[in-house]
């Protein structure tokens, strides 16, 4: 199965859930907790929702595709998986950070 090596920077105070749907009942939810870096693979023409807590209860607060959070890019080659894996780019939350940054080699 083709998958991307995908990334996520929580850059609120809050925890944030990560929940990823895609092809053939590709599931995976996960919690972010405030500035962590989540790393994930899925399947390239999947759904990212990110979901956060307010006084209304959890609230989704930003929709993205798993294309526009892949860390890998064309004709650079993926560091070897025993390294440390270092994201390329880091997607933030609506109202923090809600671009996409390069992050430094």
């Amino acid at each position: 199965m083709n998958v991307l090596l995908c990334s996520y920077r929580n850059c609120s105070v809050g925890m944030r859930i990560i929940r990823c749907c895609g092809p053939d009942d590709f599931f995976l939810e996960r919690v972010v907790f405030p500035f962590e870096v989540l790393t994930f693979h899925c399947p390239p023409a999947s759904d990212v929702e990110v979901w956060a807590k307010d006084s209304l209860g959890v609230v989704l607060t930003e929709q993205l595709s798993a294309d526009a959070m892949a860390m890998q890019q064309d004709g650079v080659l993926p560091r070897p998986e025993w390294l440390p894996q270092v994201p390329s780019r880091a997607v933030g939350v609506k109202g923090n950070a809600s671009s996409v940054c390069l992050l430094p080699h």
